[in-house]
């Protein structure tokens, strides 16, 4: 930090490839197939419609606006927060097969942040555009020697700050639970979004109820069998276009189940929401990096 209380924080990286391919990837930025930003293991840039100037979004709590956009070559956000200042992406050409990308950030931490900056934000903003530019590299060379590493620090922010489960109603699309009891006595549903590169398929998630079979497929759909100690017991994962969803019924049809009932489902609500929570962030940090999961890279991207 400066003696001015300004930030400024630059990240560049030589890449082998033609400033026009790496551009044509940063034009894609917050698009359904973005293969650059660091995502599912972290939250998406998205903005209220494509890029360009004046759409709005951000990346998780990082609010900001398109201010300038040239395609190809550069793009600049301004912060939306009281405190100011921008981040941007520029391409310049080096020659025919070489370019820079460079990363700038200014901002002018207040209060609190004057603290959190160096001891959490700025590690997390390291690893997450290094990351990206790891990305640009392997879009446009098929390789990248060194990628970015986690530190603990890194690690543990990541883990404390993953999405908690919501709770809701059954899902419409979850028939194959619908179907399984007839006037359950209790009945829950939690979800998670599905960020992109998560996986689609419900067998995928079946983590989240490890150790029970699965009784029944249908489309998106598992049903697997929970029963335990004299519980009727369904838990249903669907994995729909936004979301994925852990639903569960029981019955109760005996004194004992409904004793056992009594005590279990104090923490049920607890432990079923924390192993959505654990498998979904195990499967997003266990995804493919955005460049390889691109659906489809020009030739000329890889060959550089």
């Amino acid at each position: 930090m400066s003696v001015t209380g300004v930030v400024r924080n630059e990240h560049e990286r030589i890449v082998e490839a033609p400033a026009g391919a790496v551009g044509a990837l940063l034009d894609r930025l917050s698009a359904p197939d973005d293969p650059v930003f660091p995502t599912p293991a972290w939250p998406a840039m998205t903005f209220d419609g494509p890029l360009a100037v004046g759409a709005v979004g951000g990346h998780g709590p990082v609010r900001y606006r398109v201010a300038a956009y040239e395609p190809g070559r550069r793009v600049r956000f301004d912060f939306t927060d009281p405190s100011g200042g921008f981040h941007e992406l520029t391409v310049e050409p080096l020659g025919e097969r070489r370019c820079r990308v460079r990363h700038v950030l200014e901002t002018r931490p207040k209060g609190l942040e004057r603290i959190l900056w160096p001891t959490v934000i700025r590690p997390v903003h390291d690893t997450l555009v290094e990351e990206l530019l790891d990305n640009v590299e392997r879009a446009t060379t098929g390789t990248c020697p060194r990628p970015a590493r986690w530190t603990p620090r890194v690690r543990l922010f990541n883990r404390l700050t993953w999405p908690r489960a919501e709770t809701v109603d059954w899902p419409e699309g979850a028939r194959l639970i619908r179907t399984a009891v007839d006037r359950p006595g209790y009945r829950d549903a939690y979800r998670m979004p599905l960020l992109p590169g998560l996986p689609r398929d419900p067998d995928a998630w079946t983590g989240v109820l490890r150790g029970f079979p699965v009784l029944a497929r249908e489309g998106g759909e598992v049903l697997m069998d929970v029963q335990v100690k004299g519980l009727t017991a369904w838990g249903s994962i669907l994995v729909d276009e936004q979301y994925v969803t852990l639903s569960t019924a029981v019955r109760t049809d005996t004194v004992r189940g409904r004793l056992y009932w009594s005590v279990v489902r104090l923490g049920h609500p607890f432990l079923a929401r924390l192993t959505l929570r654990r498998t979904h962030r195990a499967l997003a940090l266990a995804a493919p990096s955005a460049a390889e999961r691109a659906v489809s890279v020009p030739s000329h991207f890889v060959s550089g």
